[in-house]
């Protein structure tokens, strides 16, 4: 039951950041050219190199805002991640014996409490 729930979860995840991969890729390139007018803007000494970079700055921010749907496939994408995780994730069962070099730290412990 657990792995028919994991699939569910990855099939949702996998449609989810299929259909939002042109806003992921959207912004990533606008945040690649924010990075940059930022970088010239910081370089440029002149006062009107810096207008120019900074109205292109403008718009290179206010096309990253335009694709914020693409924190959707990045969540989705985390998700999917978790899932691909936690599908072959096994519990162990810890197994106590009497034998006291298998229990040593647990028998230190309790030596030390008192």
């Amino acid at each position: 039951m657990k792995k028919f729930g994991l699939l569910i979860a990855g099939g949702i995840a996998a449609m989810v950041l299929l259909s939002n991969l042109g806003p992921i890729i959207g912004l990533v390139i606008s945040l690649a050219i924010l990075y940059f007018v930022f970088k010239q803007f910081i370089k440029e000494d002149s006062t009107l190199g810096k207008v120019a970079w900074g109205i292109i700055g403008v718009i290179a921010l206010m096309a990253s805002a335009a694709n914020i749907p693409a924190i959707l496939g990045i969540a989705a994408a985390y998700a999917l991640y978790l899932v691909y995780k936690n599908w072959n994730n096994k519990k162990t069962t810890v197994v106590e014996t009497n034998d006291p070099f298998v229990n040593f730290e647990k028998q230190w412990a309790d030596l030390n409490k008192n």
